[in-house]
């Protein structure tokens, strides 16, 4: 992250994210709630590009600006439309302030923290993040791997298995 172009880009996606997240505890509407969440995981995607991370960035854009996302928008737009808006609370301004007060430790001991500096980025051994984390996927951590994906396929079959219609037999 020497370049110039690349710490200027950094530092525009961290200003859009914090802009965007802000946005997403002030504005009243769901709706526009979610689009500024959208927008927040689609910044915080970028700063992963900027900073080497390409697996990490696709996957937030996949999951998180995608899935989550969208998943949040069909539970919004199934409920009922009076129940669209965020009411204000009694207890907004002690929130705001014990956020305010996080966010400032937060940053203080970002900057006054001595960070490790890498060598050089060529030096690293992931290169090519996508590649390098398929090879430890199918090769040393094959076996959590699979035991992984043997339990997320239970799953699943557990939850279709509960949201299926009963026979009218079983009821009675």
């Amino acid at each position: 992250m020497e370049q110039p172009a690349v710490i200027v880009a950094f530092y525009v996606l961290a200003g859009l994210t914090l802009l965007s997240a802000l946005m997403v505890a002030m504005v009243r509407d769901l709706i526009h709630a979610v689009l500024f969440l959208i927008l927040s995981f689609i910044g915080v995607a970028g700063l992963y590009v900027t900073l080497s991370a390409d697996f990490v960035a696709v996957v937030q854009v996949l999951i998180y600006a995608g899935a989550i996302s969208v998943l949040m928008l069909f539970a919004i737009l199934l409920t009922p439309r009076s129940s669209r808006d965020n009411s204000s609370v009694s207890y907004s301004a002690p929130i705001s302030v014990v956020a305010g007060l996080i966010g400032a430790t937060i940053v203080y001991v970002a900057l006054n923290t001595e960070w490790a500096k890498t060598a050089d980025s060529s030096d690293s051994p992931f290169e090519n993040t996508a590649a390098e984390i398929g090879k430890a996927l199918l090769d040393p951590y094959v076996l959590p791997f699979e035991v992984a994906s043997v339990l997320l396929v239970i799953a699943m079959i557990g939850a279709i298995i509960l949201v299926r219609p009963g026979n009218e037999e079983d009821a009675s």
